[in-house]
C-alpha cells in the first residue's frame, strides 16, 4: 500500500539527513482500537512525524480542500488518507465522513485540534468527532525544526505520545462538555512538553 510504502521511505530518508529523532513513550499507544491522535499544530512536519511515531498504525487526516485543486496532488494524498473539508463554511460532512471511517476501515485519524499553526484555542470538532465515533483520544507533542531545512542540521526532534483520554463519561457536549475535553486535551499537551523540556516554549513562525 502507497501509504505504508512511503512511511518507510520518509523515514529512512529523514534517518539519513537528520539521525536524531526521538520518539517517547510508544506503548501508550493503543494497539487494537482506532483512536484520534491529536497535537498542538506547531509545522507542517507534524503529521510526518506523528504517523511515523505511531507505527504501524494507518491513518486518515483532514485537509484544506485547496490542496485537492491540483489534480495529481489530489489524487497523491487522498491515495494517503486525506480527504476534504472547508475550513471557511464547514459542514455536516466535516464531522460525518472521519465518524465513519473510523467505525468502518482500521485506520485511526490525525487532527489539530487547533485548526492552524497561528492558534493554540481547542476547537469543539475533536470532542464531538470522538464522541460519535465512540474511540479515545490519544494526545501527542512535538518539539523540533520547525522549518524543513533545519532538519538538516541534524537537530533534536522529539515527539511525546500521551495516555489514551477516555470521554464516555461526558454525557453531553454542550458548551461545558466541551470546555471539559477541551481543558484535558490542553493538559495533556502540557504535561507531554514538561517531560520533553519544562522550559519549552512554542513560537509560531
Amino acid at each position: 500500500m502507497l501509504f505504508k510504502f512511503l512511511r518507510i521511505v520518509i523515514r529512512f530518508f529523514l534517518f539519513i539527513v537528520n539521525g536524531n529523532s526521538k520518539y517517547m513513550n510508544r506503548d501508550r499507544l493503543p494497539n487494537d482500537e482506532n483512536y484520534i491522535l491529536v497535537a498542538p499544530h506547531r509545522t507542517w512536519l507534524d503529521p510526518v512525524f506523528m504517523v511515523i511515531g505511531a507505527r504501524p498504525k494507518m491513518f486518515n487526516f483532514m485537509a484544506k480542500q485547496e490542496l485537492f485543486k491540483n489534480p495529481f496532488f489530489g489524487w497523491l494524498i487522498k491515495k494517503l488518507g486525506a480527504f476534504p473539508i472547508n475550513r471557511e463554511k464547514p459542514g455536516p460532512s466535516t464531522v460525518k465522513v472521519p465518524v465513519k471511517l473510523l467505525k468502518a476501515t482500521d485506520k485511526s485519524l490525525i487532527m489539530f485540534p487547533s485548526g492552524t499553526r497561528h492558534s493554540t484555542e481547542i476547537k469543539g470538532g475533536v470532542a464531538v468527532i470522538a464522541k460519535m465515533a465512540r474511540v479515545r483520544i490519544v494526545p501527542c507533542v512535538y518539539q523540533g525544526p520547525l522549518k524543513f531545512s533545519q532538519i538538516f542540521l541534524r537537530k533534536r526532534i522529539t515527539l511525546n505520545f500521551g495516555e489514551p483520554i477516555d470521554i464516555s463519561d461526558i454525557k453531553k457536549l454542550d458548551k461545558a462538555g466541551i470546555e471539559a475535553v477541551s481543558q484535558r486535551i490542553e493538559q495533556a499537551f502540557q504535561a507531554l512538553d514538561d517531560e520533553i523540556d519544562p522550559s519549552y516554549v512554542y513560537h509560531a513562525d
